[in-house]
């Protein structure tokens, strides 16, 4: 194991140099809180803005198939937002990642009538979990999808990106957050009855109310909110939304998460997150439709736990402070045998969301899909740029 973390490490010099001369000045001045997107403005119910924001990486990978070292841009997204009215506005989100064209993610219509109800039309976030609702911009732990994902995150009949057309109320009343939707889901695959997915989450926060962008959650907000326990539950379903056209079958799911932030007597920031999810696919990978097609949208079937705590000290060391993590799951499907990955990092936070820079080493044989593969150690590098 040491032998590989040398050698995967080593392979890093050319990272680090190319972070020293060319992306560390750049993360610098995005330090500067003067800097925010680009916004055109008439009056205060009538403007529009511009923003974006990209994931770089640099990772080299240990494994008896693999032993790459690759540079990828990750992410790269453009953020369109404007408003028309006073209770309505609308945003647009384009992605570009590892290759694929771009994409547009989100084109919603948001009608905000009241901070205990509003609604947002068109093709967005399906209500999940904790880590789906972080996404990969607001993340403590840098890859945090080695779990079984809910459908619409699988980039198949179900949605993108965690993404679907439909339509989310969402609120607060007191201390309880809710949101619940409706949405396309699968719309193939036996689902010849055009059965809808219906998805639905309510938090309550027993100290500080944590803060969202609409109804986006965030891993860590470094202390800026003070204390903060949230306990939330998530629920989704939908008929005839797995398997294949002649073999559907249905696919509920459900989670529990518990956010924790507490800022301590010497102003250092203690994060805890954790989470439970459950998933009953009917058709699973490991156990697909009888009828012999090929084609099948199969899903996860089982159990999956994860657990973060990071540290983030409160003493600057140059332009930004040190966060070190640690993070650990665990899927056990019910036709496989379990698999865990564990992550090791530390975040160098220069500007919140918006400029940092992530060095993490990553052990184990837990995916996206929810069963094992092969045991892979991982070194990376990357990097976070947002401007908005």
């Amino acid at each position: 194991m040491l032998n590989t973390l040398k050698g995967v490490f080593a392979r890093q010099n050319y990272t680090a140099g190319l972070l020293q001369l060319f992306i560390a000045p750049l993360l610098i001045c995005l330090a500067s809180p003067s800097l925010a997107g680009l916004k055109l403005e008439h009056s205060d119910t009538l403007w529009i803005s511009v923003g974006g924001g990209t994931r770089l990486q640099q990772t080299s990978r240990n494994n008896d198939a693999d032993g790459s070292d690759e540079f990828t841009i990750n992410s790269l997204r453009t953020y369109w937002a404007g408003q028309i009215h006073e209770y309505i506005k609308w945003s647009i989100n384009t992605e570009k990642y590892e290759g694929d064209s771009v994409m547009m993610i989100d084109a919603i219509l948001q009608f905000e009538l009241d901070p205990a109800f509003k609604l947002w039309v068109g093709r967005t976030l399906v209500p999940t979990d904790r880590p789906g609702l972080n996404g990969p911009y607001t993340g403590m732990s840098w890859n945090q999808y080695r779990q079984p994902l809910f459908p619409a995150d699988y980039d198949g009949p179900a949605g993108r990106l965690g993404r679907s057309e439909g339509a989310v109320v969402f609120g607060q009343l007191d201390k309880l957050q809710y949101l619940a939707g409706i949405f396309e889901g699968t719309d193939d695959y036996g689902n010849d009855d055009d059965n809808l997915l219906y998805a639905a989450r309510f938090a309550y926060n027993f100290k500080n109310v944590e803060p969202l962008v609409g109804y986006y959650t965030a891993a860590t907000h470094f202390g800026k909110a003070g204390d903060i326990l949230t306990a939330a539950v998530t629920v989704q379903s939908q008929k005839d939304s797995s398997g294949s056209e002649i073999d559907p079958g249905d696919f509920f799911g459900y989670a529990f998460d518990v956010f924790s932030e507490t800022v301590l007597d010497n102003n250092a920031v203690l994060t805890l997150e954790t989470g439970y999810k459950n998933m009953d696919g009917d058709r699973t990978w490991a156990s697909p439709p009888t009828d012999g097609l090929e084609e099948c949208f199969c899903l996860f079937e089982g159990d999956s736990y994860y657990a973060t705590a990071g540290y983030l000290f409160a003493k600057k060391i140059g332009p930004g402070q040190f966060q070190p993590y640690v993070r650990y799951m665990k899927n056990d499907p019910v036709d496989a045998d379990t698999s865990d990955t564990t992550e090791w990092g530390l975040n160098y936070v220069i500007n919140g969301y918006k400029a940092s820079v992530n060095l993490h080493y990553v052990t184990g044989d837990a995916n996206a899909l929810g069963y094992p593969g092969s045991d892979t150690d991982i070194v990376s590098m990357g990097v976070i740029l947002q401007y908005y």
